[in-house]
């Protein structure tokens, strides 16, 4: 397999009071996958514009970026796409700015419709969180980040 292409994500980790952790279920590529909020670098775009466009979509909010989290640090193909390419996926931890609007569910893959795109978030405690509850490896590894830190080291 020969590889010629890198795929850059960038994902925003939101925690609440509650030291619950956002996060959205989605049906995408003929699949249902638990992640973080986030998406793809479109080309000519920074990271942090990355995410805050990301959030604008998705959330119908803005953020602000805390500090970077996590950028990944081993070799990770992609699973889903016809053409296999390097994934490079960046974490950091987000703040809302102004009102938080964000439309939660407490029920896994609550979509009206099973469309590509269907999408709903959802607040998950970090103390509970076990990386099986996400879809990706990369997002796996995150997990087992938050899980070990603490909550003056979030912010």
């Amino acid at each position: 397999m020969k590889i010629k292409k890198f795929n850059i994500r960038v994902y925003g980790i939101l925690i609440n009071t509650e030291n619950q952790v956002l996060l959205t279920d989605e049906y995408r590529l003929g699949i249902k996958m638990t992640k973080f909020p986030g998406g793809g670098l479109k080309f000519g775009e920074g990271t942090i514009d990355c995410l805050k466009r990301e959030f604008r979509e998705e959330l119908g909010c803005d953020i602000k970026i805390v500090k970077h989290l996590y950028t990944t640090d081993f070799f990770q193909p992609t699973q889903l796409l016809k053409e296999t390419q390097q994934l490079i996926s960046i974490y950091y931890l987000v703040e809302i700015v102004g009102h938080n609007n964000i439309n939660t569910t407490d029920k896994k893959f609550d979509f009206d419709d099973l469309h590509d795109g269907a999408q709903c978030f959802r607040w998950f405690s970090i103390n509970e969180l076990n990386p099986d509850e996400l879809t990706f490896p990369i997002d796996k590894k995150v997990a087992n980040i938050l899980r070990g830190l603490s909550l003056k080291e979030k912010y």
